[in-house]
């Protein structure tokens, strides 16, 4: 009697954890996560190109910044940013940066790939305050504006 009872305690057991774990996939697969997005325009003009490599542009050169960054209709300065990339591949235009953008609730930091003549999307990799365990994406489109200045629009998406 024990052996039967412990047996059907045992397949009761299991068969309540498959349930359960069927839930919380179904339940967690079906409510989609909150995201947030936030537009930010940085205005580059404190970048700076580090020859290190070869002579001119060439792998392993470094390429740094710390700019001020303005609201989405770019009328008024809502943080800067700073960071870094290295040329990875002067034929195909390419870098690999991370960088930091301050604002006034907290940092996002990101880190992806920068192209001279192309847009790209990096990772968001995490952040502080508001932004604390941040993760996601950033588009980046880098324009000259009217002024002759450069411009790069960050697109986040947050989750």
């Amino acid at each position: 009697m024990r052996k039967k009872l412990a047996l059907v305690a045992a397949t009761m057991l299991v068969a309540g954890t498959g349930v359960i774990a069927a839930l919380s996939t179904s339940s967690s697969a079906s409510v989609p996560s909150p995201t947030t997005s936030i537009t930010v325009i940085e205005h580059a003009v404190s970048d700076h190109v580090t020859d290190i490599g070869k002579p001119g542009d060439s792998a392993g050169d470094l390429l740094t910044w710390h700019n001020r960054v303005y609201d989405d209709t770019d009328a008024s300065v809502v943080g800067h940013d700073q960071g870094m990339c290295t040329r990875i591949s002067p034929k195909k235009g390419s870098w690999e940066c991370v960088w930091t953008t301050f604002l006034a609730d907290g940092q996002i930091t990101v880190e992806g790939p920068f192209y001279d003549a192309a847009d790209s999307v990096v990772a968001v990799t995490g952040g502080t305050g508001s932004y604390a365990n941040a993760a996601g994406s950033m588009a980046l489109h880098c324009y000259t504006g009217d002024d002759g200045v450069g411009r790069c629009d960050f697109a986040f998406t947050l989750s």
